[in-house]
């Protein structure tokens, strides 16, 4: 076992091994698709020039910089330019030669392209590479469910929080709001704002959060109803404490541990949201790497399996290491399996 296991939540986590390897499986899949622009990507990591180095991973130079005329972004696959730093020097490529937004207009086949040396798993309708798209679009799905779990969750648990510690009509009027804003057509909604506007990653946010805040609410609430009336609840009342401390320091921590169980779950759903929006047109612009988009051509495209099948597995893949991260978590913080 791992010497990170050296408490007593993270030793009970990594006892169930199927949550363990889970999570290192899905840890290296964050470490490649976070690294994406060293393994695929259309400029070179390093170029030597005339005795200079050259980064241009990191940074954009242009033609002239190379040998070239014109002061535009320099194109690596334009065969003077290839010659120029050949003849000057060298550069080393990343292991696919191809961003998620690269056309390969070399290609001798027609698009969707089979699995090749060139495309490991193909090409999609475009002729963009499959492997690469879906590298950055692991990490942005990540990235927008991580931003998305995180607000919608605080949010949840202090609307949580202040219904169950206060109660009364407070929790009767946050209740009814609750009731009547999950009823809200979600669909129907996110139909009219793309009507009205381009989808972009942080207008998708803000709309899937006005609607994904009430996820956590009630479980935060029925630990706060409960853990109002313990004893050294009362005592710190006594004691004069303020209700905003009491709800702080004393039954917070509570309620914290329970949330903590659903968060993995919460990022799936994100997820699946983000990927099935895509696919049905409402999420975001082509100019965005998304796994839905592939699920789309994957459907349009049903003579080019490699399509489906690829996103088949990411997907899977993907959803099932978080829910097994979950399950583990929601052991590893059940007392009750401890005391038996």
């Amino acid at each position: 076992m791992s010497k990170l296991c050296n408490n007593r939540i993270l030793h009970k986590f990594c006892q169930n091994r199927r949550a363990y390897w889970a999570a290192i499986l899905f840890g290296i899949i964050m470490l490649l698709s976070f690294a994406a622009e060293f393994i695929a990507n259309d400029n070179p990591l390093i170029v030597s020039y005339k005795n200079k180095l050259y980064f241009p991973v990191f940074i954009n130079y242009t033609d002239a910089d190379f040998g070239g005329d014109f002061p535009t972004p320099a194109d690596y696959k334009d065969e003077f330019i290839i010659d120029n730093i050949n003849q000057n020097g060298w550069m080393l490529m990343p292991p696919i030669p191809f961003s998620f937004n690269t056309v390969d207009f070399r290609m001798k086949t027609p698009t969707p392209a089979a699995p090749s040396r060139s495309h490991w798993l193909g090409t999609d309708d475009e002729g963009r590479d499959i492997v690469s798209r879906i590298l950055y679009g692991v990490r942005l799905s990540v990235i927008f469910a991580l931003i998305l779990t995180f607000i919608s969750s605080l949010i949840g648990i202090i609307a949580g929080a202040i219904q169950g510690y206060f109660g009364g009509k407070t929790d009767i009027l946050m209740q009814r709001f609750i009731e009547i804003w999950d009823s809200l057509p979600q669909l129907f909604i996110l139909i009219i704002v793309a009507s009205l506007f381009v989808p972009t990653f942080w207008t998708l946010l803000i709309i899937l959060l006005f609607f994904s805040w009430t996820s956590l609410t009630g479980m935060v609430r029925a630990e706060f109803m409960r853990a109002r009336n313990f004893d050294f609840v009362k005592a710190a009342r006594v004691l004069g404490v303020g209700n905003w401390r009491i709800i702080y320091r004393h039954i917070l921590p509570n309620a914290v541990v329970a949330a903590i169980t659903f968060i993995p779950f919460l990022i799936s759903e994100a997820i699946v949201s983000l990927t099935a929006l895509d696919f049905l047109g409402l999420g975001l612009s082509h100019e965005y790497p998304s796994l839905g988009d592939l699920v789309r051509q994957g459907k349009d495209n049903l003579q080019a399996p490699w399509i489906g099948i690829s996103i088949f597995v990411v997907l899977s893949t993907l959803l099932t290491l978080l829910i097994f991260i979950g399950e583990g978590v929601r052991d590893a913080l059940d007392t009750r399996k401890e005391q038996r």
